[in-house]
């Protein structure tokens, strides 16, 4: 028998230690997923003790990331989150909902090298060239 719980039960499971989820009616304990979430943990944690039904769909995940989803399902949720008034997850068309690219750094020695490169060329063409 499938274990049932109430979106208050849900809403409390809200932190990195301790995560669950409602997709589609049924409720996801993902807090072992968290550091392993190709999206980064900050997505997760953002969705975390609410439903993240529209986020998840929105995003558009492979067929393995559904099928995987599955093994962290512990039961059915009962009622919903607009019923409750509880937080229903943000949409990725939130305004306060931005995706970041990764910050690359260049190296710090990259004009050293370019600059040593520029000499050791200097040096040959002077010595074979002219």
């Amino acid at each position: 028998m499938t274990r049932k719980y109430a979106v208050s039960e849900v809403t409390k499971h809200n932190n990195g230690n301790d995560l669950w989820i409602a997709l589609h009616g049924k409720v996801y304990d993902i807090t072992k997923f968290l550091k392993e979430h190709p999206g980064g943990e900050e997505v997760l944690l953002n969705l975390a003790g609410a439903d993240a039904t529209k986020c998840f769909d929105e995003v558009g995940h492979s067929q393995e990331a559904i099928q995987l989803k599955d093994t962290f399902e512990i039961g059915q949720l009962e009622g919903t989150f607009e019923a409750e008034g509880a937080a229903a997850g943000p949409s990725i068309d939130d305004d306060d909902w931005e995706y970041e690219e990764p910050k690359k750094e260049s190296s710090p020695f990259l004009p050293v090298f370019i600059g040593l490169g520029v000499l050791v060329y200097a040096f040959l063409f002077y010595n074979f060239f002219y």
